[in-house]
């Protein structure tokens, strides 16, 4: 399994991005995909995680209400829409996935929030 995180950049505090996840496989392949995120010097934390089959979705505490995790079944793409951005959302960025007991991840994209 291949996974490609795109869509970072830099914005001002208040802005919004939106990253995709393109995945190596069909997504019902997959158990979950999940955005995780990692500052410098900081431990990589779960932003959000979507249940590909179920549909269930879970945030992080610290984007509940700013940022929204879907999914494109045929086009094998799982989207982190990022609203009111902080200075605090800045990181690295990246798309995870499990199957089969196997973690899987792609390399991250770097998210920049001016103040």
């Amino acid at each position: 399994v291949q996974l490609q995180a795109s869509g970072g950049g830099l914005v001002q505090a208040g802005g919004s991005l939106r990253l995709s996840c393109t995945a190596s496989v069909d997504l019902l392949m997959l158990h979950t995909v999940a955005w995780y995120r990692q500052a410098p010097g900081a431990e990589r934390d779960m932003v959000a995680s979507i249940h590909i089959s179920l549909g269930t979705i879970d945030y992080g505490n610290a984007v509940k209400g700013r940022f929204t995790i879907s999914k494109d079944n045929p086009q094998k793409m799982v989207y982190l829409q990022m609203d009111n951005l902080k200075p605090e959302d800045t990181a690295v960025y990246y798309c995870g996935a499990l199957r089969l007991d196997r973690s899987f991840w792609g390399r991250g994209t770097q998210v920049t929030v001016s103040s």
